[in-house]
């Protein structure tokens, strides 16, 4: 009987839990970090604002979680349509396609992710997020090497230098909340050009 009750404990706690945090993401996805207050988390999941920090501790703390399962999901999604796709130079472009095309569908929330000042611990899950990207891509580019799809080179240095090329062009638009109708065209060419794909 005890152990039912506080499976039902967890269970309720969890399901609070993930309330808070699809809520936080909500308010970054329309106002950015500067709009996402715990008590605006709060009153957005229907709870108090007491019951945001049973759950978590201070501002930094929320910020932090909802960044960590924002960035899962744009990485999740980058490899899931890379994976769909055969050669390297396909894959690249997906990647490119997928995380330039969410960012813009979803431009605060992206800028939040990329460039928004913010604190010290979304500084840090930031250089998680960028090294997630970086190593998905390192991976296609060593397969590519390997294969002969591309010309010699250091994946992990490659991926890395494009992981920050791509993040540093979007920013500028998801700031200004304007792109280009051919940004997306224009970053798989240079990308492309950076890695060696051939023509």
């Amino acid at each position: 009987m005890v152990y039912r009750s506080t499976e039902r404990v967890k269970a309720r706690l969890s399901a609070s839990r993930e309330r808070i945090i699809a809520a936080a993401l909500e308010i970054m996805a329309e106002h950015g970090y500067a709009g996402c207050s715990v008590a605006a988390v709060a009153e957005r999941a229907g709870m108090a604002t007491g019951s945001v920090y049973r759950h978590f501790p201070t501002k930094a703390d929320l910020v932090a979680e909802v960044f960590r399962t924002a960035s899962r999901r744009e990485v999740d999604a980058v490899a899931r349509a890379a994976a769909l796709e055969g050669t390297v130079a396909e894959r690249v472009t997906a990647v490119i396609e997928t995380f330039s095309g969410r960012a813009l569908r979803s431009p605060r929330l992206a800028y939040a992710l990329l460039a928004e000042p913010a604190d010290p611990a979304v500084d840090a899950e930031r250089l998680v997020f960028r090294r997630a990207y970086a190593e998905l891509i390192a991976g296609h580019v060593a397969q590519g090497v390997a294969s002969g799809e591309l010309p010699p080179q250091d994946p992990e240095l490659t991926a890395t230098a494009l992981v920050g090329a791509l993040a540093e062009a979007m920013v500028g638009p998801l700031a200004a909340g304007v792109a280009g109708p051919r940004t997306i065209e224009h970053l798989i060419t240079f990308l492309h050009r950076a890695l060696g794909v051939s023509p």
